[in-house]
């Protein structure tokens, strides 16, 4: 009988949560489990694949593995990993017999070894400094793998010795004599990203010293911040190294001249691929025959966002070729498919991220999904498996088969549901993209989505959202940062135009922003707002606010000075204030120096024409900052002189500072905080 009414009662309450919908929050947010890239078995019978989850009283996320088998029908996810320290990075065995990972649960970040027939997880390295990534040879009989290291020490023991003597030093002080100083969110303490190579032997451990592949250059592999084992690869037959690496010197800091370099995996003599480009190279990934080396390659030097795109060398004859050039979009990843001939790339594409074929030998290029956002893939014999998010939906894994049918991925079977019994019962705003006539004339394109609880003929206050990068897009994705169904659940209609600079219509629109920061993209999100007003008859144009970060913080503060009138009020995270204080403050300092056409030594004035900081006196909207004091790229003082500045002129506005993070608001407590502090400001100027 008590069985009987629990069951009752839960059904009853599950019904009634379907029955009324709700909002989604961003307590919903922050506690999605995430799903990462998955990787194919060789034989493309399994997936692994990670999960985030969030542990709210520990304020922080744990990662661990899960596997998929792609032959039943409807199987189950199964978890391979149950550690309180996460697990990550996951490589199959060549047999498919195993997968090695990630771990520091024995208390340094190490390589383990999960074999799938039974027993527990067996640590492959046990060395005295933290493993950053790693890669497994084709035989598995190899490791490359990164580790943070004193370049002058002769081996692992001299590099944690030294930190260790560091740590016992009582004064703070640290003495530089070039740049980076600081990068992302990190001071430099004399330490490189160094690839190495080690040996597993019969017993299935590395015991030997790992022999190191890339010290001899002055320069990190995989590169800081952001690098990955995507920046490094072995050949087919295991016996090379290809990496990226980008030498520091006295230049690093104004540098974007990364190259490709080969060096044998037991150890020996680097060889540099493409001195000839003073541009990026990076992403070199043998072809699985051995005959072609691909990798990704830019035009300009120092400019972070010209396009990549894909190059192919004959690994006999060195000859270089050109694949797919006349395709204006950039290359974000790439994988090659078992039979050498094509290679799988994903890229923006008009507010879509999606996932194309390239033919090798003609440069014929076809795409293979339709909207959303396609986060991570992979492939195996005629299988393909990615992660895929949109606006209503963070990633879910498919799976399609590669030639079944010129839609294969548009029917792709959909192999994750998470999150599913979570958000039961919240309703996602609905989205629209749209389009129309911006700067010089050209096509502008935009989204627009809707309160969950929208209803016909009502008008809702508008939250205007301003992208960052600048060459970036608000398209449709899903973001744990800004994403548009957090307003949307508070009860606002959300606005958020590609202007020009953003990525995904060709490269001449991208290239269009710098240089003219506050002139093309100001004048995109005027006429994209009067357009989308004008459309869509629910926005209520007098109630809005416009909300940006990075570029889109300083664009709120050009938007302050230039089009005073325009809203109620602004939220500004981590903006740029006072370009002459970005020029000589910022750490990556090629950005500021292309974006502003040289150094603000030389060319002051180009530096001056767009800065926020001139047009203070036209200042009058209330506005929100918010500041993260480990932000390196757009220091503290840019987000104190904005609030600054308000609090001179009288404008209405409060400072949110975060003194634990950086560019990004990542801790959950702190994501919670901001979301409720940003939408309080909002509701005080559209609802209260």
């Amino acid at each position: 009988m008590r069985l009987s009414l629990l069951l009752l009662g839960t059904a009853v309450a599950a019904s009634s949560a379907i029955a009324a919908p709700r909002g989604f929050t961003v307590e919903d947010m922050v506690k999605m489990e995430r799903a990462g890239s998955p990787v194919l078995s060789p034989d493309a019978s399994r997936i692994v694949y990670t999960v985030r989850s969030t542990n709210m009283d520990k304020n922080r996320g744990n990662t661990q593995l899960w596997m998929l088998d792609l032959r039943a029908p409807k199987a189950a996810p199964v978890r391979l990993t149950q550690a309180d320290a996460s697990s990550s990075d996951p490589e199959w065995s060549p047999a498919g017999d195993a997968v090695y990972f990630l771990s520091a649960r024995s208390g340094s970040q190490q390589v383990w070894r999960l074999p799938l027939a039974g027993g527990e997880a067996a640590r492959v390295t046990d060395l005295p400094l933290d493993v950053e990534n790693f890669r497994l040879s084709p035989q598995g009989d190899r490791l490359a793998l990164s580790l943070a290291v004193f370049r002058d020490c002769a081996d692992l023991a001299c590099s944690k010795a030294r930190l260790d003597a560091q740590g016992k030093v009582k004064a703070s002080g640290k003495v530089y004599d070039k740049l980076f100083v600081r990068h992302w969110d990190t001071w430099a303490d004399g330490r490189n990203n160094v690839l190495y190579s080690a040996t597993i032997d019969a017993s299935g451990k590395v015991s030997a010293q790992p022999v190191s592949l890339s010290g001899t250059l002055d320069g990190d592999v995989p590169s800081k911040p952001f690098g990955d084992h995507d920046e490094y690869h072995f050949s087919p037959d295991g016996k090379t190294v290809v990496f990226s690496a980008r030498i520091a010197g006295k230049t690093e800091a104004w540098s974007t001249n990364f190259d490709v370099y080969t060096v044998p995996a037991e150890g020996g003599a680097v060889k540099n691929l493409t001195a000839d480009n003073q541009a990026w190279d990076t992403k070199a990934i043998y072809s699985p025959d051995g005959k072609t080396l691909a990798y990704l390659a830019m035009d300009k030097p120092t400019f972070e966002a010209d396009r990549f795109h894909l190059v192919l060398m004959d690994v006999a004859t060195g000859k270089k070729r050109t694949v797919a050039d006349h395709w204006d979009r950039s290359i974000a990843d790439y994988r090659w498919t078992p039979d050498s001939k094509t290679l799988l790339a994903s890229a923006d594409d008009i507010g879509q991220h999606r996932l194309f074929a390239i033919d090798a030998a003609s440069g014929k290029v076809a795409p293979l999904t339709g909207n959303g956002y396609v986060s991570g893939f992979d492939v195996a014999r005629d299988t393909v498996v990615m992660a895929q998010a949109n606006l209503a939906s963070g990633a879910q894994l498919f799976k399609f088969k590669l030639g079944a049918s010129a839609n294969a991925a548009d029917k792709a079977q959909q192999l994750t549901t998470l999150n599913a019994q979570a958000l039961a019962d919240v309703k996602f705003g609905e989205y629209e993209q749209f389009s129309f006539t911006g700067a010089n004339g050209e096509t502008v394109y935009g989204h627009v989505m809707k309160p969950w609880n929208a209803q016909p003929g009502v008008k809702y206050p508008i939250a205007f959202l301003v992208h960052g990068g600048p060459q970036g897009s608000f398209g449709n994705s899903w973001s744990y940062r800004w994403n548009p169904q957090v307003y949307a659940g508070a009860g606002y209609a959300t606005v958020f135009i590609d202007f020009h600079g953003s990525t995904g219509y060709g490269q001449k629109f991208t290239d269009s922003i710098s240089g003219d920061w506050g002139g093309k993209p100001l004048e995109d999100l005027q006429k994209g707002l009067a357009a989308a007003v004008q459309k869509f008859p629910w926005l209520d144009r007098e109630r809005s606010c416009a909300l940006g970060a990075s570029y889109g913080g300083y664009m709120m503060n050009w938007i302050e000075g230039s089009w005073p009138d325009g809203f109620k009020c602004i939220v500004n995270h981590d903006g740029v204030f006072d370009t002459r204080g970005m020029a000589y403050a910022t750490e990556e300092i090629w950005f500021t120096e292309w974006e502003n056409g040289g150094a603000y030594y030389d060319v002051p004035e180009l530096h001056e024409k767009f800065n926020p900081a001139l047009k203070v006196k036209n200042w009058k909207t209330p506005m929100l900052v918010v500041q993260g004091d480990l932000d390196f790229r757009i220091p503290t003082t840019q987000g104190l002189g904005t609030f600054t500045a308000l609090q001179r002129r009288g404008i209405p506005s409060k400072l949110l500072m975060f003194p634990d993070e950086n560019h990004w608001v990542l801790k959950p407590a702190n994501s919670v905080l901001w979301h409720h502090t940003v939408i309080d400001w909002l509701d005080t100027y559209l609802k209260k």
